[in-house]
């Protein structure tokens, strides 16, 4: 039985080694490539235009939306100022004057936000499907097997990041 049990051993600790020899053959050959989401839309210039369009697609309305802050601000402090000397009925008038002002201007701003955020997650979204055919194409062209574009912590070494602005700034 002794032998048996130490012919096993034997075995199964060449198989380990053969099988551990296959493995690390294996993962030399597997290349893995990681991509900064986050850098794309900061450098890629169609994540720059994206931007510029956005700016001047919304900033009539965001001037309307401050210049109504300004004015709220402004009729409160008047109010503040003018309240202690006002008649009761007036003070009364006035306060749901304010509060009507705020609640347009509260609607108005939240508008502008929704319509904002929507159009900039269209605009991305746009910049990120670009970007993923061009991580595509430089995956294949340099055979990685794995492109990632979320992570903890990724070793420079995989960072192909430059290499995907490179071809989204050079193509059109």
């Amino acid at each position: 039985m002794k032998t048996f049990s130490r012919l096993f051993n034997r075995r199964f600790l060449l198989v380990t080694a053969l099988g551990l020899a296959a493995f690390a053959a294996t993962a030399q050959d597997f290349r893995i490539g990681f991509v900064n989401t986050d850098r794309i839309f900061r450098e890629a210039n169609l994540a720059k235009a994206a931007q510029t369009k956005l700016e001047q697609e919304f900033s009539r309305r965001e001037k309307e939306v401050q210049n109504l802050a300004a004015q709220l601000k402004t009729a409160s402090e008047k109010f503040e100022r003018e309240s202690p000397t006002l008649p009761d009925a007036q003070r009364v008038t006035r306060q749901r004057q304010l509060v009507e002002q705020d609640r347009d201007f509260q609607r108005k701003q939240r508008e502008f936000q929704e319509d904002l955020n929507l159009r900039k997650n269209e605009e991305l979204q746009s910049v990120l499907e670009r970007a993923n055919r061009v991580i595509k194409q430089v995956a294949e062209a340099e055979k990685y097997d794995l492109v990632i574009q979320e992570a903890v912590y990724i070793n420079p070494k995989h960072d192909i990041t430059d290499k995907v602005l490179s071809g989204l700034n050079g193509s059109k």
